[in-house]
Protein backbone atom coordinates (compact mmCIF):
# COMPACT_ATOMS: atom_id res chain seq x y z
CA UNK A 1 0.00 0.00 0.00
CA UNK A 2 1.32 3.04 -1.13
CA UNK A 3 2.03 6.09 1.46
CA UNK A 4 0.18 9.30 -0.39
CA UNK A 5 1.44 11.52 1.98
CA UNK A 6 4.30 12.43 -0.97
CA UNK A 7 1.91 12.59 -3.73
CA UNK A 8 -0.26 15.39 -1.91
CA UNK A 9 2.43 17.02 -1.05
CA UNK A 10 3.04 17.68 -4.77
CA UNK A 11 -0.39 18.31 -5.50
CA UNK A 12 -0.48 21.15 -3.08
CA UNK A 13 2.33 22.44 -3.73
CA UNK A 14 1.78 22.72 -7.58
CA UNK A 15 -1.86 24.48 -6.81
CA UNK A 16 0.17 26.88 -4.64
CA UNK A 17 2.40 27.69 -7.93
CA UNK A 18 -0.67 28.88 -9.42
CA UNK A 19 -2.25 30.16 -11.81
CA UNK A 20 -5.19 28.57 -10.43
CA UNK A 21 -6.24 27.98 -7.01
CA UNK A 22 -8.37 25.33 -5.57
CA UNK A 23 -11.25 27.71 -5.36
CA UNK A 24 -14.41 28.16 -7.34
CA UNK A 25 -13.62 32.33 -8.07
CA UNK A 26 -9.79 30.94 -9.38
CA UNK A 27 -11.48 28.07 -11.51
CA UNK A 28 -13.82 30.43 -13.16
CA UNK A 29 -11.25 32.03 -15.14
CA UNK A 30 -11.04 28.77 -16.93
CA UNK A 31 -11.85 28.98 -20.76
CA UNK A 32 -12.81 26.74 -23.57
CA UNK A 33 -9.74 25.46 -25.85
CA UNK A 34 -10.25 26.45 -29.27
CA UNK A 35 -9.24 23.13 -30.78
CA UNK A 36 -11.65 21.71 -28.53
CA UNK A 37 -14.19 24.15 -29.74
CA UNK A 38 -13.15 22.91 -33.36
CA UNK A 39 -13.14 19.66 -33.06
CA UNK A 40 -16.59 18.76 -32.63
CA UNK A 41 -16.46 14.88 -33.04
CA UNK A 42 -14.51 12.45 -30.51
CA UNK A 43 -14.57 8.69 -30.28
CA UNK A 44 -15.51 7.54 -26.31
CA UNK A 45 -14.32 3.86 -26.10
CA UNK A 46 -15.10 1.59 -23.13
CA UNK A 47 -12.88 -1.55 -22.62
CA UNK A 48 -11.95 -3.23 -19.56
CA UNK A 49 -12.28 -6.04 -18.00
CA UNK A 50 -16.28 -5.63 -17.77
CA UNK A 51 -15.92 -7.13 -21.23
CA UNK A 52 -15.35 -10.37 -20.77
CA UNK A 53 -18.40 -11.82 -19.63
CA UNK A 54 -20.12 -10.24 -22.98
CA UNK A 55 -23.24 -10.13 -20.63
CA UNK A 56 -25.82 -7.31 -20.07
CA UNK A 57 -23.25 -4.20 -19.91
CA UNK A 58 -20.61 -2.22 -18.00
CA UNK A 59 -22.30 -2.65 -14.95
CA UNK A 60 -21.91 -7.13 -14.92
CA UNK A 61 -18.92 -6.62 -11.96
CA UNK A 62 -21.74 -4.64 -9.43
CA UNK A 63 -24.77 -6.77 -10.52
CA UNK A 64 -23.08 -10.43 -10.82
CA UNK A 65 -22.86 -9.71 -6.52
CA UNK A 66 -26.97 -8.26 -6.18
CA UNK A 67 -28.63 -11.89 -5.85
CA UNK A 68 -31.58 -13.16 -8.14
CA UNK A 69 -30.09 -10.18 -10.78
CA UNK A 70 -29.62 -11.74 -14.21
CA UNK A 71 -26.27 -11.14 -13.86
CA UNK A 72 -26.10 -13.04 -10.56
CA UNK A 73 -27.75 -15.55 -12.34
CA UNK A 74 -25.82 -15.80 -15.47
CA UNK A 75 -22.98 -15.56 -13.61
CA UNK A 76 -23.60 -18.72 -10.89
CA UNK A 77 -24.21 -21.20 -14.32
CA UNK A 78 -21.75 -20.40 -16.49
CA UNK A 79 -18.98 -19.87 -13.78
CA UNK A 80 -19.73 -21.30 -10.87
CA UNK A 81 -19.87 -19.99 -6.78
CA UNK A 82 -19.03 -16.61 -6.31
CA UNK A 83 -16.57 -17.82 -3.22
CA UNK A 84 -14.90 -19.58 -6.22
CA UNK A 85 -15.16 -17.54 -9.16
CA UNK A 86 -15.55 -13.21 -8.23
CA UNK A 87 -15.05 -10.64 -10.73
CA UNK A 88 -11.23 -10.88 -10.68
CA UNK A 89 -11.07 -14.00 -11.76
CA UNK A 90 -12.22 -12.74 -15.43
CA UNK A 91 -8.68 -10.88 -15.55
CA UNK A 92 -6.66 -13.70 -16.79
CA UNK A 93 -9.65 -14.24 -19.71
CA UNK A 94 -8.85 -10.51 -20.42
CA UNK A 95 -5.60 -11.23 -23.18
CA UNK A 96 -6.40 -8.43 -25.53
CA UNK A 97 -4.61 -10.28 -27.95
CA UNK A 98 -5.88 -8.41 -30.99
CA UNK A 99 -5.72 -5.07 -29.68
CA UNK A 100 -3.49 -2.55 -32.41
CA UNK A 101 -4.04 0.88 -30.93
CA UNK A 102 -2.39 2.03 -34.60
CA UNK A 103 -5.88 0.06 -36.04
CA UNK A 104 -7.86 2.01 -33.72
CA UNK A 105 -6.46 5.22 -34.55
CA UNK A 106 -6.48 4.32 -38.28
CA UNK A 107 -10.32 3.73 -37.38
CA UNK A 108 -11.04 6.78 -35.75
CA UNK A 109 -9.13 9.18 -38.25
CA UNK A 110 -11.16 7.14 -41.07
CA UNK A 111 -14.24 8.25 -39.02
CA UNK A 112 -13.80 12.09 -38.73
CA UNK A 113 -12.79 11.91 -34.83
CA UNK A 114 -10.69 14.97 -33.59
CA UNK A 115 -10.13 13.65 -29.80
CA UNK A 116 -10.68 10.24 -28.51
CA UNK A 117 -11.18 9.46 -24.73
CA UNK A 118 -10.33 5.75 -23.80
CA UNK A 119 -11.84 4.65 -19.87
CA UNK A 120 -8.91 4.86 -18.18
CA UNK A 121 -10.71 3.35 -14.67
CA UNK A 122 -14.21 2.09 -14.91
CA UNK A 123 -16.79 1.50 -11.44
CA UNK A 124 -14.70 -1.86 -11.51
CA UNK A 125 -11.69 -0.01 -10.18
CA UNK A 126 -9.72 -1.97 -12.73
CA UNK A 127 -6.85 0.67 -14.05
CA UNK A 128 -6.11 0.26 -17.85
CA UNK A 129 -2.84 2.09 -16.92
CA UNK A 130 0.72 1.54 -15.49
CA UNK A 131 0.17 3.13 -11.79
CA UNK A 132 1.75 3.10 -8.91
CA UNK A 133 -1.27 3.58 -7.00
CA UNK A 134 -2.16 0.17 -7.07
CA UNK A 135 -1.18 -3.26 -8.71
CA UNK A 136 -4.73 -4.20 -9.82
CA UNK A 137 -4.17 -2.57 -13.43
CA UNK A 138 -3.60 -4.22 -17.13
CA UNK A 139 -0.15 -3.62 -17.37
CA UNK A 140 0.76 -5.54 -14.40
CA UNK A 141 -2.11 -7.99 -15.09
CA UNK A 142 -4.08 -9.80 -17.63
CA UNK A 143 -2.68 -7.99 -20.80
CA UNK A 144 0.46 -7.12 -19.19
CA UNK A 145 -0.14 -3.75 -21.53
CA UNK A 146 -0.30 0.05 -20.96
CA UNK A 147 -3.00 0.68 -23.00
CA UNK A 148 -3.50 4.42 -22.44
CA UNK A 149 -0.22 4.72 -22.82
CA UNK A 150 -0.77 2.87 -26.01
CA UNK A 151 -3.69 4.68 -27.30
CA UNK A 152 -2.22 8.18 -26.71
CA UNK A 153 0.93 7.27 -28.67
CA UNK A 154 -1.11 5.89 -31.69
CA UNK A 155 -3.89 8.57 -32.06
CA UNK A 156 -1.70 11.32 -31.75
CA UNK A 157 0.37 10.09 -34.33
CA UNK A 158 -2.90 10.77 -36.38
CA UNK A 159 -3.44 14.21 -35.08
CA UNK A 160 -6.26 12.90 -32.85
CA UNK A 161 -6.02 14.50 -29.01
CA UNK A 162 -6.18 11.87 -26.44
CA UNK A 163 -7.87 11.97 -23.15
CA UNK A 164 -8.80 9.85 -20.37
CA UNK A 165 -12.06 8.73 -18.57
CA UNK A 166 -12.23 8.46 -14.84
CA UNK A 167 -15.13 6.88 -13.44
CA UNK A 168 -12.83 6.12 -10.29
CA UNK A 169 -15.55 7.65 -7.49
CA UNK A 170 -18.82 5.24 -7.97
CA UNK A 171 -16.32 2.39 -7.22
CA UNK A 172 -16.82 3.43 -3.38
CA UNK A 173 -20.33 1.71 -3.30
CA UNK A 174 -20.03 -0.58 -6.65
CA UNK A 175 -18.92 -3.92 -5.02
CA UNK A 176 -20.91 -4.21 -2.12
CA UNK A 177 -23.23 -6.31 -3.15
CA UNK A 178 -19.94 -8.85 -2.48
CA UNK A 179 -20.21 -8.54 0.88
CA UNK A 180 -24.18 -9.55 1.41
CA UNK A 181 -22.98 -13.08 1.27
CA UNK A 182 -20.46 -15.94 0.58
CA UNK A 183 -17.90 -14.32 -1.97
CA UNK A 184 -14.82 -13.63 -3.27
CA UNK A 185 -15.42 -9.48 -1.68
CA UNK A 186 -14.45 -10.06 2.20
CA UNK A 187 -12.97 -7.81 4.74
CA UNK A 188 -10.10 -7.32 5.51
CA UNK A 189 -9.62 -4.67 2.55
CA UNK A 190 -6.77 -2.36 2.19
CA UNK A 191 -6.44 0.45 -0.04
CA UNK A 192 -4.73 -0.59 -3.52
CA UNK A 193 -7.31 -3.62 -3.10
CA UNK A 194 -9.12 -4.52 -6.48
CA UNK A 195 -12.65 -4.66 -3.81
CA UNK A 196 -11.72 -1.61 -1.58
CA UNK A 197 -13.67 -0.46 0.21
CA UNK A 198 -17.07 -1.77 -1.46
CA UNK A 199 -18.95 0.24 0.97
CA UNK A 200 -22.52 0.25 1.14
CA UNK A 201 -24.83 2.45 -1.65
CA UNK A 202 -26.99 5.16 0.01
CA UNK A 203 -29.43 6.97 -2.20
CA UNK A 204 -27.00 7.18 -5.45
CA UNK A 205 -28.75 10.49 -6.41
CA UNK A 206 -28.99 11.89 -3.07
CA UNK A 207 -26.00 14.36 -2.89
CA UNK A 208 -25.55 13.76 0.83
CA UNK A 209 -26.27 9.92 1.20
CA UNK A 210 -24.46 7.91 3.82
CA UNK A 211 -22.04 6.93 4.01
CA UNK A 212 -19.85 9.07 2.03
CA UNK A 213 -16.76 8.69 1.30
CA UNK A 214 -13.83 8.80 3.03
CA UNK A 215 -10.71 11.35 3.97
CA UNK A 216 -8.54 7.97 2.66
CA UNK A 217 -10.64 7.67 -0.26
CA UNK A 218 -10.86 11.01 -1.70
CA UNK A 219 -6.95 11.54 -1.07
CA UNK A 220 -6.84 8.03 -2.78
CA UNK A 221 -9.05 9.17 -5.73
CA UNK A 222 -6.85 12.40 -6.19
CA UNK A 223 -4.06 10.97 -6.43
CA UNK A 224 -4.98 8.07 -9.11
CA UNK A 225 -6.58 11.33 -11.11
CA UNK A 226 -3.19 13.22 -11.07
CA UNK A 227 -1.61 10.61 -11.34
CA UNK A 228 -2.88 9.98 -15.26
CA UNK A 229 -2.72 14.25 -15.69
CA UNK A 230 1.08 13.58 -14.49
CA UNK A 231 2.18 10.23 -16.50
CA UNK A 232 -0.41 10.77 -19.83
CA UNK A 233 -0.95 14.53 -20.05
CA UNK A 234 -4.57 13.93 -21.41
CA UNK A 235 -5.91 16.83 -23.38
CA UNK A 236 -9.20 16.01 -21.74
CA UNK A 237 -10.03 14.34 -18.39
CA UNK A 238 -14.31 12.81 -18.37
CA UNK A 239 -15.83 12.42 -14.80
CA UNK A 240 -18.66 10.15 -14.90
CA UNK A 241 -21.82 11.06 -12.37
CA UNK A 242 -21.39 10.27 -8.93
CA UNK A 243 -18.81 13.09 -8.36
CA UNK A 244 -21.24 15.25 -7.39
CA UNK A 245 -21.87 13.82 -4.14
CA UNK A 246 -21.03 16.95 -1.46
CA UNK A 247 -17.93 15.03 0.14
CA UNK A 248 -16.07 15.32 -3.32
CA UNK A 249 -16.48 19.13 -3.88
CA UNK A 250 -12.94 20.35 -2.08
CA UNK A 251 -10.99 17.57 -4.10
CA UNK A 252 -12.85 18.19 -7.63
CA UNK A 253 -11.10 22.06 -6.95
CA UNK A 254 -8.26 20.48 -5.92
CA UNK A 255 -7.77 18.34 -9.42
CA UNK A 256 -9.04 20.82 -11.71
CA UNK A 257 -6.57 23.60 -10.03
CA UNK A 258 -3.85 20.98 -10.59
CA UNK A 259 -4.98 19.96 -13.95
CA UNK A 260 -5.14 23.66 -15.30
CA UNK A 261 -1.66 24.51 -13.39
CA UNK A 262 0.14 21.24 -14.99
CA UNK A 263 -1.48 22.24 -18.36
CA UNK A 264 -0.07 25.93 -18.19
CA UNK A 265 3.34 24.46 -17.42
CA UNK A 266 3.42 21.69 -20.39
CA UNK A 267 1.98 24.87 -22.79
CA UNK A 268 -1.07 23.08 -23.82
CA UNK A 269 -4.89 24.00 -23.00
CA UNK A 270 -7.01 21.11 -21.47
CA UNK A 271 -10.54 20.15 -20.71
CA UNK A 272 -12.71 19.27 -17.95
CA UNK A 273 -16.21 17.22 -18.96
CA UNK A 274 -18.86 16.80 -15.67
CA UNK A 275 -22.07 15.92 -15.25
CA UNK A 276 -24.75 17.47 -12.55
CA UNK A 277 -23.02 20.51 -11.58
CA UNK A 278 -20.23 18.73 -9.88
CA UNK A 279 -18.44 21.94 -11.10
CA UNK A 280 -19.36 25.38 -10.76
CA UNK A 281 -20.48 26.43 -14.30
CA UNK A 282 -17.66 28.32 -16.22
CA UNK A 283 -14.97 25.86 -14.39
CA UNK A 284 -15.41 23.01 -17.07
CA UNK A 285 -17.34 21.68 -19.89
CA UNK A 286 -21.09 20.17 -18.95
CA UNK A 287 -22.08 16.86 -20.77
CA UNK A 288 -24.89 15.36 -21.36
CA UNK A 289 -25.44 11.48 -21.49
CA UNK A 290 -27.15 9.91 -23.55
CA UNK A 291 -28.87 12.97 -24.51
CA UNK A 292 -28.99 16.81 -26.11
CA UNK A 293 -30.47 19.95 -25.44
CA UNK A 294 -33.76 21.10 -27.34
CA UNK A 295 -32.30 24.77 -27.33
CA UNK A 296 -28.57 26.33 -28.00
CA UNK A 297 -27.04 27.41 -25.59
CA UNK A 298 -24.74 30.40 -24.82
CA UNK A 299 -21.84 28.09 -23.29
CA UNK A 300 -20.16 24.88 -24.82
CA UNK A 301 -21.34 21.66 -23.84
CA UNK A 302 -20.64 17.65 -24.96
CA UNK A 303 -22.73 15.10 -25.79
CA UNK A 304 -21.61 11.45 -24.99
CA UNK A 305 -23.59 8.86 -26.42
CA UNK A 306 -22.72 5.03 -27.60
CA UNK A 307 -23.01 2.86 -30.74
CA UNK A 308 -25.49 1.51 -28.60
CA UNK A 309 -28.56 1.91 -26.74
CA UNK A 310 -27.94 -1.16 -24.26
CA UNK A 311 -24.54 -0.97 -23.49
CA UNK A 312 -21.21 1.22 -23.58
CA UNK A 313 -19.71 -2.16 -23.53
CA UNK A 314 -19.34 -4.77 -26.01
CA UNK A 315 -21.94 -7.45 -25.27
CA UNK A 316 -23.51 -10.66 -27.54
CA UNK A 317 -26.52 -8.76 -28.09
CA UNK A 318 -25.78 -5.19 -28.57
CA UNK A 319 -29.10 -2.90 -29.96
CA UNK A 320 -27.11 -0.69 -32.83
CA UNK A 321 -28.38 3.06 -33.64
CA UNK A 322 -28.42 3.84 -37.17
CA UNK A 323 -25.41 5.97 -38.51
CA UNK A 324 -27.89 7.65 -40.48
CA UNK A 325 -29.42 8.62 -37.03
CA UNK A 326 -26.25 9.28 -35.33
CA UNK A 327 -24.70 11.81 -37.86
CA UNK A 328 -28.41 14.04 -37.22
CA UNK A 329 -27.17 14.02 -33.88
CA UNK A 330 -23.64 15.41 -34.56
CA UNK A 331 -25.67 17.93 -36.72
CA UNK A 332 -28.22 19.02 -34.26
CA UNK A 333 -25.75 19.10 -31.37
CA UNK A 334 -23.02 21.27 -33.85
CA UNK A 335 -25.76 23.78 -34.26
CA UNK A 336 -26.23 24.30 -30.89
CA UNK A 337 -22.75 25.01 -29.93
CA UNK A 338 -21.61 21.65 -28.65
CA UNK A 339 -20.00 18.70 -29.42
CA UNK A 340 -20.47 14.64 -29.65
CA UNK A 341 -18.13 12.50 -27.82
CA UNK A 342 -19.48 8.88 -29.73
CA UNK A 343 -18.37 5.50 -27.96
CA UNK A 344 -17.79 1.78 -29.07
CA UNK A 345 -17.13 -1.36 -27.05
CA UNK A 346 -14.23 -3.63 -28.21
CA UNK A 347 -14.02 -6.90 -27.36
CA UNK A 348 -11.95 -8.10 -24.49
CA UNK A 349 -9.65 -9.78 -27.09
CA UNK A 350 -8.86 -5.65 -28.78
CA UNK A 351 -10.83 -6.05 -31.46
CA UNK A 352 -13.28 -3.70 -32.76
CA UNK A 353 -16.82 -5.75 -33.41
CA UNK A 354 -17.70 -5.01 -37.45
CA UNK A 355 -20.98 -3.33 -36.53
CA UNK A 356 -18.69 -0.93 -34.16
CA UNK A 357 -16.60 -0.13 -37.69
CA UNK A 358 -19.08 0.28 -39.65
CA UNK A 359 -21.35 2.65 -38.09
CA UNK A 360 -17.90 4.93 -37.69
CA UNK A 361 -16.67 4.21 -41.09
CA UNK A 362 -20.04 5.28 -42.56
CA UNK A 363 -20.17 8.67 -40.36
CA UNK A 364 -16.06 9.11 -42.03
CA UNK A 365 -17.60 8.92 -45.04
CA UNK A 366 -20.45 11.79 -44.48
CA UNK A 367 -17.95 13.91 -42.58
CA UNK A 368 -15.29 13.62 -45.53
CA UNK A 369 -17.45 15.45 -48.08
CA UNK A 370 -19.73 17.56 -45.07
CA UNK A 371 -17.31 18.07 -42.72
CA UNK A 372 -16.76 21.76 -43.59
CA UNK A 373 -20.73 22.39 -42.15
CA UNK A 374 -18.83 20.66 -38.77
CA UNK A 375 -15.53 21.32 -38.12
CA UNK A 376 -14.41 24.63 -36.66
CA UNK A 377 -17.89 25.97 -37.02
CA UNK A 378 -19.77 29.01 -35.01
CA UNK A 379 -23.25 29.52 -34.32
CA UNK A 380 -25.39 31.55 -37.06
CA UNK A 381 -28.02 33.83 -35.11
CA UNK A 382 -30.82 30.60 -35.74
CA UNK A 383 -29.86 26.76 -34.55
CA UNK A 384 -32.71 25.32 -36.35
CA UNK A 385 -35.69 25.24 -38.09
CA UNK A 386 -38.45 22.52 -38.79
CA UNK A 387 -41.30 20.46 -36.96
CA UNK A 388 -39.38 18.00 -34.97
CA UNK A 389 -39.20 18.36 -30.89
CA UNK A 390 -36.05 16.96 -30.21
CA UNK A 391 -36.38 15.60 -26.42
CA UNK A 392 -34.60 17.28 -23.52
CA UNK A 393 -31.96 15.91 -20.91
CA UNK A 394 -30.34 12.82 -20.54
CA UNK A 395 -30.83 9.65 -21.39
CA UNK A 396 -33.33 10.18 -24.34
CA UNK A 397 -31.21 8.82 -27.22
CA UNK A 398 -33.65 5.98 -27.06
CA UNK A 399 -36.26 8.03 -28.66
CA UNK A 400 -36.69 7.76 -32.00
CA UNK A 401 -36.41 11.76 -34.24
CA UNK A 402 -38.49 11.38 -37.38
CA UNK A 403 -36.78 14.49 -38.90
CA UNK A 404 -38.51 15.52 -42.42
CA UNK A 405 -37.35 17.47 -45.38
CA UNK A 406 -38.02 20.74 -42.84
CA UNK A 407 -35.81 20.03 -40.27
CA UNK A 408 -32.89 22.13 -40.53
CA UNK A 409 -29.55 22.75 -39.01
CA UNK A 410 -27.47 25.48 -39.38
CA UNK A 411 -24.09 26.61 -38.95
CA UNK A 412 -20.61 28.73 -39.66
CA UNK A 413 -17.56 28.55 -41.05
CA UNK A 414 -15.56 30.66 -42.99
CA UNK A 415 -18.05 33.36 -43.91
CA UNK A 416 -20.86 30.60 -45.38
CA UNK A 417 -23.72 29.30 -43.66
CA UNK A 418 -24.32 25.93 -44.10
CA UNK A 419 -28.22 24.80 -44.39
CA UNK A 420 -28.07 20.95 -42.98
CA UNK A 421 -31.16 18.92 -44.38
CA UNK A 422 -31.68 16.29 -42.14
CA UNK A 423 -33.58 14.13 -44.32
CA UNK A 424 -34.12 14.67 -47.97
CA UNK A 425 -36.56 15.79 -49.49
CA UNK A 426 -38.51 13.38 -52.19
CA UNK A 427 -39.54 15.90 -54.90
CA UNK A 428 -35.73 17.59 -54.66
CA UNK A 429 -37.43 20.79 -53.01
CA UNK A 430 -36.62 22.46 -49.99
CA UNK A 431 -37.60 25.49 -48.29
CA UNK A 432 -35.38 27.69 -45.71
CA UNK A 433 -37.84 29.55 -44.16
CA UNK A 434 -35.04 31.38 -42.03
CA UNK A 435 -33.84 32.84 -45.11
CA UNK A 436 -36.96 34.31 -46.39
CA UNK A 437 -37.08 37.92 -48.36
CA UNK A 438 -39.75 39.79 -45.47
CA UNK A 439 -39.30 43.38 -44.58
CA UNK A 440 -36.66 42.72 -41.35
CA UNK A 441 -37.26 46.25 -40.46
CA UNK A 442 -39.57 45.34 -37.38
CA UNK A 443 -38.87 41.38 -36.98
CA UNK A 444 -35.67 39.56 -36.49
CA UNK A 445 -35.41 38.47 -39.94
CA UNK A 446 -32.19 37.98 -41.79
CA UNK A 447 -31.79 40.87 -44.46
CA UNK A 448 -28.91 39.98 -45.82
CA UNK A 449 -28.04 38.96 -49.07
CA UNK A 450 -27.56 35.45 -50.29
CA UNK A 451 -25.18 35.53 -53.29
CA UNK A 452 -25.15 31.57 -54.53
CA UNK A 453 -26.24 28.27 -53.11
CA UNK A 454 -23.98 24.64 -53.39
CA UNK A 455 -24.66 21.73 -52.37
CA UNK A 456 -21.88 19.69 -50.93
CA UNK A 457 -20.96 16.01 -52.03
CA UNK A 458 -22.09 16.87 -55.92
CA UNK A 459 -21.17 19.54 -58.96
CA UNK A 460 -24.31 19.86 -59.91
CA UNK A 461 -26.15 23.18 -59.55
CA UNK A 462 -29.35 23.43 -57.64
CA UNK A 463 -31.82 26.19 -58.90
CA UNK A 464 -32.72 28.56 -56.02
CA UNK A 465 -34.91 31.63 -55.69
CA UNK A 466 -35.17 33.78 -52.54
CA UNK A 467 -39.15 33.86 -52.17
CA UNK A 468 -41.00 35.89 -49.41
CA UNK A 469 -41.35 32.99 -47.48
CA UNK A 470 -38.32 31.39 -48.20
CA UNK A 471 -34.91 30.28 -49.76
CA UNK A 472 -36.55 28.00 -52.21
CA UNK A 473 -33.78 25.58 -53.35
CA UNK A 474 -34.49 22.71 -55.72
CA UNK A 475 -31.64 19.96 -56.41
CA UNK A 476 -31.43 16.16 -57.49
CA UNK A 477 -29.23 14.89 -54.74
CA UNK A 478 -30.06 12.45 -52.33
CA UNK A 479 -27.20 11.62 -50.63
CA UNK A 480 -29.23 8.37 -49.03
CA UNK A 481 -30.59 8.70 -45.88
CA UNK A 482 -28.06 10.78 -44.59
CA UNK A 483 -28.44 14.92 -44.43
CA UNK A 484 -27.62 17.04 -47.20
CA UNK A 485 -25.58 20.35 -47.05
CA UNK A 486 -26.77 23.91 -48.64
CA UNK A 487 -23.55 25.62 -48.82
CA UNK A 488 -24.50 29.24 -49.00
CA UNK A 489 -23.03 32.14 -49.73
CA UNK A 490 -24.25 35.21 -48.20
CA UNK A 491 -23.39 39.03 -48.08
Amino acid sequence: MYDLTPYLRKINDVISKGPYTDDWHSLSRYRVPQWYRNAKFGIFIHWGLFTVPEFANEWYPRNMYQKGSAEYLHHIEKYGEHSKFGYKDFIPMFGAEKFCPHEWAELFQAAGAKYAVPVAEHHDGFQMYKSEISHWNAYEKGPCRDVLGELKTACESKGIVTGASSHRAEHWFFLDGGKSFDSDIKEPLRRGDLYWPSMPAGELHDMFSKPEPTEEYLQDWLVRTCEIADNYRPGIIYFDWWIQHSAFKPYLKKFAAYYYNRAAEWGTEVVINYKHDSFMFGAAVPDVERGQFAERKPFFWQTDTSVALNSWCYTENNAYRSPEDLVCDLADIVSKNGCLLLNIGPKADGSIPEKDKSILLDIGKWLKINGEAIYGTRLWRRSAEGPTEIPEGQFTDGIKKNFTSQDIRFTMSQGYLYAIVLKHSENGEYLITSLDARNASQRDNFSGIVKNVSVLGTDGKPSWERRENGLFIHTDYKNGGYPIVFKIDID
